[in-house]
């Protein structure tokens, strides 16, 4: 099946991200959830976002990097809300990338290169009035009009960490689709 490197969002490798990583463990899937918070969890995304800030979000990015290097190049990248900056450069800057899942967040392309990779199928997931996501839709829909192996999925809801069960934000309705559509991109697109 396929190799997956999950990177969590700014509230740390909660129970929930480990619980998601799980269910693509069930469909045969090998998954790795680095930790780039060394074992910290927060409240709340304020929390999260005070520690990312004090520990610098670059630094943070060069962990995420770093624990991709023990991976082949044959992997999809994934990432949640914050985790999706360092998901989607490898994506877009490692050689071999099978795929992306950008789960809350999408960034602008430019960022990483001045197209989206050839060949490299990607998943953008957001809630329609998540106000987070609102700052990164722009992005996403830049994304899916550039290629067409880019897909946009657009949840009725503001909750943004929709996809965590271990959160106040989890929908399970909305997560339940989301694992659908995460789990037929990684068998069909990515495999």
């Amino acid at each position: 099946m396929t190799e997956v490197v999950l990177y969590h969002h700014v509230q740390g490798l909660t129970e929930g991200v480990q619980s998601f990583a799980d269910e693509l463990r069930q469909a045969g899937h090998t998954v790795h959830t680095p930790d780039l918070f060394d074992g910290r969890r927060f409240d709340t995304i304020e929390e999260g976002m005070a520690f990312a800030r004090e520990a610098g979000f670059g630094a943070l990015a060069e962990r995420g990097v770093t624990a991709a290097e023990g991976t082949g190049p044959d992997v999809v990248y994934a990432g949640f809300s914050s985790g999706v900056m360092i998901a989607q450069q490898l994506a877009q800057t490692r050689p071999g990338a099978r795929g992306a899942l950008l789960m809350y967040s999408c960034l602008p392309v430019s960022e990483f290169g001045a197209a989206w990779p050839e060949g490299i199928p990607v998943q953008v997931h957001g809630k329609d009035a998540d106000p987070f996501f609102a700052e990164d839709l722009g992005a996403a829909q830049a994304l899916v009009e550039s290629t067409e192996q880019a897909e946009l999925f657009l949840y009725p809801g503001e909750e943004h960490l929709f996809a965590d069960s271990s959160l106040p934000a989890y929908d399970a309705a909305a997560a339940a689709l989301l694992i659908e559509r995460v789990l037929a991109f990684l068998g069909d697109k990515a495999a």
